[in-house]
């Protein structure tokens, strides 16, 4: 199980690629749902009223499987297909590039179109400001006031972040840890007697 992902926080500047005429329009942006897709599309296509293709490519979350690509009219898998690849090339979820094209007179073929959309493609890619995120799970520590400093040493320690706590005379905390060392983390704390502690829903 793997506990980041990489992504964008932002929307990239726009880069303008050319071939033979035609230019190609390359916006990155963040997407936390497939439902934003045509909304930012649409802004594109205000933007770019000449542009005959708005083709994209989307993926989400940090499994292989949630993504999207889609040639809008140009030939089969000359298109989408090219930009999702930089994706996957980029190791990125979370993130929709979309490549607008406006005919220049000259037809590129499909070898042509596929070039052109993946240069599109990386190059708005290497404009946008690329992070790691890391993918949590929660734990719920349940203590006594007098265990409290051996409970912070251990959560200091090991650079959790604390997401909510009480303290009264009983006190809990819960932290946020890298989601494949969830059992871990609360095993290790049912080690510390009398603290106990479990993994979150």
């Amino acid at each position: 199980m793997t506990d980041s992902y990489k992504t964008i926080i932002k929307a990239s500047e726009e880069i303008l690629y050319k071939d033979r005429g035609s230019k190609f329009y390359g916006n990155a942006f963040p997407l936390t749902d497939s439902e934003e897709v045509t909304d930012l599309i649409a802004v594109l296509r205000n933007k770019h009223p000449k542009a005959g293709h708005h083709c994209y490519a989307w993926k989400l979350g940090p499994s292989d499987d949630n993504y999207r690509a889609n040639d809008d009219g140009e030939p089969s898998h000359s298109a989408g297909d090219p930009i999702l690849g930089q994706l996957i090339a980029h190791e990125l979820s979370d993130v929709l590039v979309v490549v607008s094209r406006i005919f220049g007179g000259t037809k590129l073929g499909v070898g042509g179109l596929i070039s052109a959309y993946r240069e599109t493609a990386k190059l708005a890619l290497s404009n946008a400001k690329i992070v790691t995120r890391t993918i949590t799970a929660d734990v719920e520590i349940y203590f006594e006031y007098p265990q409290i400093s051996q409970v912070m040493r251990y959560i200091e320690e090991e650079h959790f972040k604390i997401k909510k706590q009480e303290m009264t005379t009983s006190c809990s905390i819960t932290i946020a840890v890298p989601k494949s060392r969830q059992q871990e983390v609360a095993d290790v704390l049912n080690t510390m007697y009398p603290i106990t502690s479990k993994p979150a829903n």
